[in-house]
């Protein structure tokens, strides 16, 4: 069993930056591929950036560039540093946890699977004005 409980979210204007948080706690001996997802109304889950097992990052289109994601060892918290937001983030985002994924492959089931393969938290709302 995994828990992930993400914090950090809010309202900026465009061109803001924001940090989320991700708190995971439970099983922490199986490799999981970690990381960010977010859907906004009306419009279909997407994976954001993932940190895997194997140390490799990988991030879509709409975040390179501008989001960084990073581990913290010691806390056992994933970050989702976003910069330069735009409109178009304003979704909810939430944190994931799959295993037994290549990471590629990971980085589209993100949110996607269910226990005890995958794992997400509640989500944290993003807002970004124009």
């Amino acid at each position: 069993q995994v828990e992930l409980v993400e914090s950090g979210g809010g309202s900026v204007q465009a061109g803001g930056s924001l940090n989320l948080s991700c708190a995971r706690s439970g099983d922490t001996n199986r490799p999981y591929c970690l990381g960010w997802f977010r859907q906004a109304p009306g419009k279909e889950r997407e994976g954001v950036a993932s940190f895997n097992s194997d140390g490799s990052i990988i991030y879509t289109n709409s975040a390179k560039g501008r989001f960084t994601i990073s581990w913290d060892y010691a806390k056992n918290t994933l970050h989702l540093q976003m910069n330069s937001l735009t409109p178009d983030a304003t979704a909810t985002y939430s944190c994931a946890a799959v295993a037994h994924l290549r990471p590629a492959t990971a980085i589209r089931a993100l949110g996607e699977l269910r226990p005890p393969i995958g794992y997400s938290g509640q989500g944290t709302q993003v807002t970004v004005s124009s």
